[in-house]
């Protein structure tokens, strides 16, 4: 039988900043080579770091309260 494990906060946290910190990568060096300019890539890269760290975390966390899609573990006895 598998194991049921829940998400913890600081799971949630920690995944939403190391996505965020691709995802940010990614807009500084697209903001970049559209810009040529690297302060305002830096700049949009910074607030969209942190704008979209926390729509990350509140999205997974308003997932984690939905039940479609999710199977319950079967008990596998009872005491």
């Amino acid at each position: 039988m598998s194991k049921k494990y829940l998400e913890t906060h600081s799971r949630s946290i920690l995944k939403a900043v190391s996505w965020r910190a691709t995802g940010t990568l990614d807009t500084i060096l697209i903001s970049f080579i559209l810009t040529g300019q690297i302060k305002l890539a830096l700049s949009i890269g910074l607030v969209e770091l942190a704008t979209k760290t926390v729509l990350y975390y509140l999205h997974e966390r308003l997932w984690n309260r939905i039940k479609y899609g999710r199977k319950e573990d079967p008990v596998e006895y009872n005491i």
